[in-house]
């Protein structure tokens, strides 16, 4: 039996990491590190910092790194996503009958929260539902983290929702695409390639954008769409070109910014 614990680890911050996911951590047979290859390497070296700093020896003596596929550049993207997903499972399989032919505990760390925008519990469920001898002794538990639109929000001091009114959590791709969700008063935006606000037209609609939430380089940038829209498109060019990558995520709201934040003390 492989017992699979997927841990959300927040957004890069270790204090961020639940007691919960701590215990969990320590528990794990084996811990797997992905590595997504050079340009995005800050992302492995942020997860052995946070393995050193959170495990005892024994637990980080546990830690084994691999290398992930890449997903196909491909126009068809849900198609190019499948079959991604389709490699990561058949490596993560490869991974656990290596280190674990008896079966055991194995964690990964998984950015943010495994149920927002993330895809880990779709590649599990491959896993168990590829009818291959032994999936069947595949148990997936989960342990909840700190999602970036929890962290965004706390770093600009605002609720996620005004007052009594809906927010819809969607991607940049479909932001682009669709345009302003009907109904919604305030729209999150996830896994934007960069700059999907600019289909919108930007009068009175305000922005909290935040890259590398809960990181050391960590940028904020909030206001009237219209005003500091072009600023947040150049500004996050600036960082991808330094860092080589990055991870972004805003909110976009019709009311007002005073409306939506308590009066000062």
């Amino acid at each position: 039996m492989i017992q699979l614990s997927l841990i959300g680890i927040g957004t890069g911050n270790p204090d961020h990491v639940t007691l919960a996911g701590v215990r969990a951590l320590q528990a794990a047979d084996r811990i797997l590190l992905p590595r997504k290859g050079e340009a995005k390497s800050d992302l492995v070296d942020l997860r052995r910092l946070l393995c050193r700093n959170l495990l005892d020896e024994a637990a980080q003596s546990r830690v084994v790194e691999f290398d992930l596929p890449r997903r196909d550049g491909r126009d068809d993207y849900l198609g190019a996503v499948d079959d991604w997903h389709a490699a990561i499972a058949e490596v993560w399989r490869e991974q656990m009958a290596r280190h674990l032919p008896r079966g055991g505990r194995v964690a990964m760390l998984i950015w943010g929260d495994p149920s927002l925008y993330d895809s880990s519990l779709r590649i599990a469920g491959r896993l168990k539902g590829s009818g291959r001898d032994g999936d069947a002794s595949l148990e997936v538990s989960v342990v909840p983290g700190i999602t970036s639109l929890q962290v965004l929000t706390a770093e600009h001091r605002i609720p996620l929702n005004a007052l009594a009114e809906p927010v819809q959590i969607t991607t940049g791709r479909r932001l682009r695409e669709r345009g302003w969700p009907e109904d919604a008063a305030s729209v999150a935006v996830m896994l934007d390639g960069g700059g999907a606000f600019q289909a919108l037209a930007p009068e009175g609609l305000h922005i909290w954008w935040g890259a590398y939430l809960g990181m050391d380089k960590q940028c904020l940038i909030d206001g009237r769409l219209a005003e500091v829209g072009p600023s947040i498109v150049e500004r996050r060019a600036a960082l991808r070109e330094r860092h080589g990558w990055i991870m972004d995520v805003y909110l976009l709201a019709r009311t007002p910014l005073l409306s939506r934040t308590p009066p000062l003390a």
